[in-house]
C-alpha cells in the first residue's frame, strides 16, 4: 500500500475507531448476558455519531410480529451480535419487505435499500432474532 492510499483511508479508519456503536462481540444487557441485536433510534452522517439515542435490545429467540408501539418505524442504526441474525419486516405482523442482517454494524439504515425507492431507515415494524 502506498503512502497516499494510507492517508486516504485514515479518515475512514479513524471514524470507525471513534464510532459509538458497540462491537458485535460486545453487546450485552445490564446483567452481562449476550444480546442478539441492539437497535438504535439515531444515526448520523458521521459514523462516530451513529448508534445514538435510546436503543431496543433483541434477545436470542425474540419473535416480535408487533414491536412495542414506541419503536415502530423508529430504528436508524443497529448492531447484530457475533453468530447472530436479525430478520426485519417493514409492516406488522411480519409482513411487507423483509431483510436479514447478519453479525456486524449497520451505521446508517438510510444507506440500506428497501425495494426500488425506499431505505430501511425508520422502516422496521417487526423482527425475529436468532443466534447459533
Amino acid at each position: 500500500m502506498q503512502l497516499g492510499q494510507v492517508f486516504c483511508l485514515l479518515p475512514l479508519l479513524l471514524a470507525v475507531a471513534l464510532a459509538q456503536c458497540p462491537q458485535p462481540s460486545e453487546i450485552k444487557d445490564a446483567e452481562g448476558n449476550k444480546v442478539c441485536a441492539r437497535m438504535f433510534e439515531k444515526s448520523n452522517a458521521y459514523y462516530d455519531q451513529c448508534c445514538g439515542g435510546e436503543y431496543l435490545d433483541a434477545q436470542t429467540g425474540d419473535d416480535m410480529p408487533y414491536m412495542p408501539l414506541k419503536w415502530i418505524n423508529r430504528i436508524s442504526s443497529l448492531v447484530v451480535a457475533t453468530r447472530c441474525e436479525l430478520t426485519v419486516w417493514s409492516k406488522q405482523p411480519k409482513a411487507g419487505n423483509m431483510r436479514k442482517f447478519t453479525a456486524g454494524i449497520t451505521y446508517r439504515l438510510k444507506d440500506v435499500k428497501k425495494g426500488l425507492f425506499g431505505t430501511w431507515d425508520n422502516a422496521i415494524s417487526s423482527y425475529y432474532c436468532k443466534c447459533n
